[in-house]
């Protein structure tokens, strides 16, 4: 190596014992590159720390500040607690919201059947427009207006309607029974309990059943048009192999308003053998396809088909001629009703008052609705019609418009008297 060459200048160069030589070169400082800005965020200042002095230490909060954003675990989600709204009781026994607290968010405490969707609770009032009304100059006026001049029903097809509703009332669960009876004959009992039928059968959705537990040879399914021979004996011999409505349906006759009737035995001495344990046979069985299960029931009030059909019993109708006698009679059914533990039954029952009876027109009518309605909830006259008095099958809407709505009234009375639930 040359020491005279120029690319040596500024460096020393050092001989050493072994002959190797070693350049000493003084090279610049390297350059300090800028730390990042989130590590200069977090760094600590040099502190020069003299030895002689004692140190004291001291804490300082530092905030770090990361690149990334911390993402918070999501809160569990709030329950809003409404204000508690009026509630509207109902009989089934639980309590459900109104419609002002429906729109709030509060629903119902246990789950709504079908039958709760009903039109007037669904329909926004007034989208549609007021109903046209039925029949009659008001409905010839909406017409030939298009619709602009809307009287609405007539008082007389308003009460109709709302006669309409109450017979139609809901009855949730199991079936109800309703017997007909008096400690007389001849008063109209099986007329009244076929009208009564006829009146729930054409007004309802569910299954009617009349059946003919008169121990002394009814003549219920003479009332309908009779589509079989089936009794209640039938009923009885076939029980076990009855598993559906379909079966059962075959043993009774069906009348044009949709109510079944269950024939006694026409023979006498077969009638007599219709006891205790044949009724609850038979009425277990209408219990699982019916509604509302009648029962024409014969004059023998201590029978002993009596006792489990007063113990069945939800509501009663007791039916009376207009004379003197057969309204003292049917008084002295109520108090045999009530000295034998039935009183509720009195209280809640129904007089059914047949004014086409003998003596009517001799007898104060009104003095006798005034005993009775001391005793029981209401009384409904049942007027004489010739239909009725022929004694053969009753076409129910050929009925004079009296009748009918004589028979309509007490359907809806017995239906008011059932229980809501069961």
């Amino acid at each position: 190596m040359d020491p005279s060459d120029e690319s040596l200048e500024g460096r020393d160069i050092v001989v050493t014992e072994s002959g190797s030589i070693n350049v000493v070169v003084d090279l610049p400082p390297a350059p300090v590159a800028a730390p990042p800005a989130d590590e200069a965020a977090v760094a600590i200042d040099d502190v020069v720390v003299d030895p002689s002095r004692p140190v004291h230490t001291q804490t300082a909060s530092v905030t770090i500040v990361t690149a990334h954003p911390v993402v918070e675990a999501p809160l569990p989600p709030v329950r809003t607690v409404l204000p508690k709204q009026v509630e509207v009781e109902v009989s089934s026994g639980w309590r459900q919201p109104s419609r002002r607290s429906r729109r709030s968010g509060e629903v119902a405490e246990v789950p709504e059947s079908s039958a709760m969707l009903t039109a007037d609770r669904l329909l926004v009032p007034g989208r549609f427009g007021r109903p046209a009304p039925e029949g009659g100059a008001r409905l010839l006026l909406y017409k030939a207006t298009f619709g602009l001049a809307n009287l609405g029903d007539s008082p007389k097809v308003r009460a109709r309607k709302e006669l309409d509703k109450r017979i139609q009332r809901p009855l949730d669960g199991g079936a109800r029974f309703v017997p007909v009876l008096t400690r007389k004959g001849g008063v109209g009992k099986t007329t009244v309990s076929a009208l009564l039928g006829m009146a729930l059968a054409d007004q309802r959705d569910d299954r009617i059943v009349a059946i003919d537990a008169n121990p002394d040879r009814g003549t219920l399914s003479e009332r309908v048009a009779r589509q079989t021979d089936a009794t209640v004996r039938d009923v009885v011999q076939r029980a076990a192999s009855i598993t559906g409505y379909t079966d059962f349906s075959t043993l009774v006759s069906r009348d044009v308003t949709r109510l079944d009737v269950l024939a006694s035995d026409t023979d006498p001495q077969l009638s007599e053998a219709f006891n205790e344990n044949d009724y609850n046979v038979v009425a277990d069985l209408a219990s699982r396809y019916y509604s509302i299960v009648l029962t024409d029931c014969g004059t023998g009030i201590v029978h002993s088909v009596m006792r489990p059909t007063l113990r069945r019993a939800d509501s009663i109708v007791i039916v009376s001629g207009g004379s003197v006698d057969e309204a003292r009679l049917a008084s002295e059914t109520l108090t045999w009703l009530e000295a034998n533990g039935y009183g509720e039954l009195v209280r809640n029952a129904v007089i059914a008052l047949n004014t086409a009876t003998q003596g009517t027109s001799l007898v104060n009518v009104e003095e006798i609705e005034a005993h009775f309605l001391s005793r029981v909830r209401q009384v409904v006259r049942i007027p004489y019609d010739p239909r009725l008095a022929a004694g053969a099958a009753i076409e129910y809407h050929k009925l004079r418009p009296a009748t009918m709505h004589a028979a309509r009234v007490l359907a809806a009375l017995v239906v008011e008297g059932l229980p809501a639930t069961k």
